[in-house]
This record gives structure tokens, C-alpha cells and sequence, in this order.
């Protein structure tokens, strides 16, 4: 029989399957409607300062994230206080 060789992404995708758990139905829905709840469905412009703008860039980029979901994050819990 031939061995087939993965490439590292084909690698990553058969490890990531191994972590995956069956769950209940009721868990399920949980996640369902936790990611429906997270879903971005708007879209904003807006005018900012320069210098804001950096710093929010300089901040997220620290945090390890996309500014935009920075932002977002930031509103999103501003929106629910």
C-alpha cells in the first residue's frame, strides 16, 4: 500500500478533526445561538482622529487581534452595558 503524503496545512486540518466532541442537542442549539448572536451583519463608517486611531491599532496589535475586531469587541460591550 502507498503512504500518502500530507502537506502541513492537510496536517493541521486532520489534527483539528481529532479535537472535534460530539455534543447533545441541547448544547448544540447553545453554540447555535451563540454564534448567531456573534454574527456581524452591519456595516459602520466613521470618521476618526489620526492619532486615535493609531492608538487603538497600537493597542490591538498588543492584544493580538485585527483592530476592526478591536473595535467591534469595544462597542459590542458598550452596546450591552
Amino acid at each position: 500500500m502507498r503512504k500518502i503524503k500530507l502537506t502541513r496545512e492537510e496536517k493541521a486540518i486532520e489534527s483539528a478533526i481529532q479535537e472535534y466532541a460530539p455534543v447533545g442537542r441541547g448544547e448544540f442549539e447553545e453554540i447555535a445561538r451563540a454564534i448567531a448572536l456573534k454574527k456581524k451583519d452591519a456595516v459602520m463608517n466613521i470618521r476618526l482622529n489620526k492619532h486615535d486611531l493609531d492608538n487603538i491599532k497600537k493597542k490591538a496589535k498588543h492584544l493580538g487581534v485585527k483592530y476592526q475586531t478591536f473595535v467591534s469587541e469595544i462597542l459590542h460591550k458598550v452596546a450591552q452595558a
